[in-house]
């Protein structure tokens, strides 16, 4: 007497065998079983729309009633035709047909719409593209990142960050292994409402619902996040192995990636290939190369001469060749950004700069030996013949930098619900005031040294013209005053005016790929991490989260110390209030009248149309309207 588990039991519950009569018209329409006894069926099962269908294995096939729209305006009723199943699961009011080769090993869910295929199957051992190791930074290194599905770009940031961290290394491995051990499926499974089509090979692939496939050539040991809100779709040419693809992301047009993750509405087309690298939320990559690369958020790479490799990059926009892309012409709609880190001006002029908006601090080319150079932010690097000149702070007052403020929170495309990867859009925030300061101890150090009568400075093998010295310690001054009157105006509105209660967040901080948060609270979950006191996967994200939400408080924290130390007081009485938040107007107005007359350059060039700098114009106008 065969013996009935529980999960048999639920199976017997949920399906049942079917009746000779139903298996006489499957019979009829040329559909065939191994063992007619193996094939289940849902109550409402009608044996009608199955034509020249082969079953081998275990068979569970739900209810088959509806019409499903296989492009626009054409219904087709659900059914299978056409096709060979072994060990299968199929949902309800699905339609399967054309299946070239067979679907093994396979849980298919409702209302999906699988045509003109070859292969689908999960064979022994498969990772769906979870729990390997890559190297990024350095392609010829140990690997340091294990990709899974719920990594993030700050769960990504510290396993880069502490790599060389054996213990904490060795905690990572067992947090992800025991997430895996939960969260990874027996056998393939193809979520609700997903359409694969024209597609030729897909294996161990787990496809989330509302996912679409068309055209495809290969997807192997792969896990696609999509969802009715955030959807990916994967089109013509692409071949994609080992790699995890999240919510909202399109991979299109001959991609060939491996051994990648990609974050949350992330763009990948026209050609480009990736290998080991990480792309997260709002990436956009064309037609270039990737190799062990981590790209931050908002990392771009448009051109065929591109290759982003061992480097780590964020809101970022990677030129082509020897041209960096034309970032100098900053008022026209159709650019994708303005002088961001690491890009070349069509006047020659690198930017210096740390994260205008949530992203690394990173420096470029030579600037890399000297340390001190991080602390000269939003200053552009420029070369006249063999020598380099510094202009510190020049980016502050550009419209290139007005723009980026006001662009890109609005090109985060990711749905509420699918937004795993922290960003922190804040300009000016205790991460990058903190380098604004350390650049301004720099310059007032060289003027002392050296005196004001003089018409250059050294910094190094640098140049600093005395007239951009002094303006950039004009524009470092601007940004400080604008901070600490936004800051206390923001503090004064969300109730927690006054000495901190608390001295988390003073001190020094960090960018970690998005998230801007006290270095100390970096260091306690790092040692958290090591200790056990986090536990699993789900609460360091929760900790991120948790950071994030106490970001007001923690910079309140840092930037009371800091008002109190510019100013020269003990305590904000009204009487300081009032005085900080005239200074933040007058600097707020003198920030835009520095843009208006970097946009009035840039008119009388004739680069830009008469249209779009009076739109342009009537923006700043409308910046009065922020001061209270």
């Amino acid at each position: 007497m065969a013996i009935v588990t529980p999960i048999h039991k639920k199976i017997m519950e949920t399906y049942r065998q079917l009746t000779q009569t139903e298996i006489e018209v499957l019979e009829n329409n040329v559909c065939w079983a191994e063992d007619w006894q193996r094939v289940m069926v849902a109550d409402g099962f009608k044996p009608y729309n199955f034509h020249r269908v082969m079953f081998y294995g275990d068979i569970r096939l739900g209810e088959f009633n509806k019409q499903v729209e296989v492009t626009k305006g054409f219904l087709k009723h659900s059914g299978i035709n056409d096709a060979t199943l072994r060990n299968v699961t199929v949902g309800n009011d699905c339609l399967i047909e054309k299946v070239g080769n067979y679907i093994n090993n396979y849980t298919i869910g409702n209302d999906c719409f699988i045509s003109n295929i070859s292969t689908l199957e999960t064979t022994d051992d498969a990772t769906f593209g979870e729990g390997s190791t890559i190297s990024v930074l350095n392609e010829m290194g140990d690997g340091n990142v294990t990709i899974f599905r719920n990594l993030n770009s700050q769960v990504a940031a510290l396993m880069v960050k502490y790599s060389q961290d054996k213990v904490l290394k060795q905690r990572f491995a067992q947090l992800v292994e025991d997430e895996l051990r939960v969260t990874r499926p027996e056998r393939g499974v193809i979520g609700n409402n997903v359409k694969i089509i024209n597609t030729k090979d897909i294996t161990n692939t787990v496809i989330k619902g509302d996912c679409e496939i068309n055209g495809a050539a290969r997807l192997l040991e792969c896990t696609i996040m999509s969802s009715r809100d955030a959807s990916v779709y994967i089109g013509t040419g692409v071949i994609c192995e080992n790699s995890i693809i999240c919510d909202g992301c399109s991979i299109n047009n001959s991609v060939k990636m491996q051994d990648c993750f990609v974050g949350e509405a992330c763009q990948i087309t026209n050609g480009f290939t990736a290998e080991a690298s990480l792309f997260f939320a709002n990436s956009f990559m064309a037609n270039g190369e990737a190799c062990a690369a981590f790209c931050g958020p908002f990392s771009a790479s448009h051109h065929k001469s591109s290759l982003l490799i061992g480097g780590q990059f964020s809101f970022y926009n990677a030129g082509s060749n020897t041209n960096f892309s034309n970032h100098a012409y900053k008022m026209g709609p159709l650019h994708y950004g303005t002088l961001e880190r690491g890009t070349k001006t069509a006047s020659g002029a690198y930017v210096l700069m740390p994260a205008t908006i949530g992203a690394f601090s990173v420096c470029f080319g030579k600037l890399m030996n000297h340390p001190d150079m991080r602390n000269l932010p939003f200053s552009y690097l420029m070369a006249y013949g063999e020598t380099m000149y510094i202009v510190p702070g020049r980016n502050i007052t550009t419209v290139g930098l007005y723009r980026d403020i006001k662009k890109w929170p609005k090109r985060d495309k990711r749905s509420k619900q699918s937004r795993k990867s922290i960003i922190n859009f804040d300009w000016l925030s205790p991460f990058t005031v903190g380098e604004i300061m350390e650049g301004i101890k720099i310059l007032k150090a060289l003027r002392d040294a050296s005196g004001d009568n003089v018409s250059a400075y050294n910094f190094h093998e640098y140049v600093i013209n005395a007239s951009s010295l002094r303006k950039g310690l004009k524009y470092y001054d601007i940004a400080l005053r604008i901070y600490m009157g936004a800051v206390l105006k923001r503090a004064q509105k969300e109730g927690f005016f006054g000495r901190p209660a608390s001295t988390v967040g003073e001190g020094r901080w960090i960018d970690l790929s998005g998230l801007l948060m006290p270095e100390s609270e970096e260091k306690r979950i790092v040692a958290d991490i090591k200790s056990g006191a986090i536990e699993n996967i789900q609460e360091l994200l929760d900790r991120f989260v948790d950071v994030n939400d106490h970001y007001s408080d923690y910079r309140w924290a840092w930037s009371y110390q800091l008002i109190l130390d510019y100013y020269h007081l003990n305590e904000l009485t009204p009487a300081d209030v009032e005085r900080i938040r005239q200074d933040y107007v007058h600097a707020r107005r003198a920030w835009i009248a520095e843009i208006r007359k970097d946009a009035e350059k840039e008119y009388a060039m004739g680069d830009v149309e008469p249209g779009v700098y009076e739109e342009f114009l009537q923006k700043l106008d409308h910046e009065i309207d922020y001061e209270n």
